[in-house]
């Protein structure tokens, strides 16, 4: 099973969209998580037009997806890639609480939940360069 779908794989358009789908994917499940940890209903608050909200859950996209960009390049296999993106992920993840833990002056949930731009630039910024130094690490 495993080699009759590498071997589907070789052709580059097949490659492309299982990439593609995988990534799409596990971003869904991915945001999911996110959305599990943070204190505010990121689409809620998208929606009510929270732009410090939009920015910290572009960043996470953004940076989920440069990993798997990283992951992709650098490996072999959909498979390959998938778990190290995954690894990836969960690095990301533990940035994230570790930018909430290393600002004790506020909570990071409270002030982007309450819109304040700065903080959500901020945590945009941290999202997207991690994903940079997660990427070239995750090879």
């Amino acid at each position: 099973m495993v080699q009759n779908i590498d071997e589907l794989l070789s052709n580059p358009y097949a490659a492309t969209l299982a990439y593609l789908s995988v990534t799409v994917l596990a971003l869904v499940v991915f945001l999911f998580v996110f959305e599990l940890v943070t204190k505010y209903k990121c689409w809620d608050e998208i929606k009510k037009g929270n732009m410090a909200v939009a920015m910290a859950t572009g960043g996470k996209i953004f940076g989920i997806c440069n990993i798997f960009h990283f992951s992709i390049k650098a490996n072999d296999t959909v498979y390959h890639a998938m778990i190290w993106s995954a690894f990836g992920f969960m690095l990301l993840l533990a940035s994230y609480f570790l930018f909430e833990f290393l600002t004790p002056v506020f909570r990071i949930d409270e002030e982007i939940a309450r819109d304040n731009r700065a903080v959500g630039f901020i945590a945009m910024v941290i999202s997207i360069s991690l994903s940079f130094v997660i990427g070239a690490a995750v090879v």
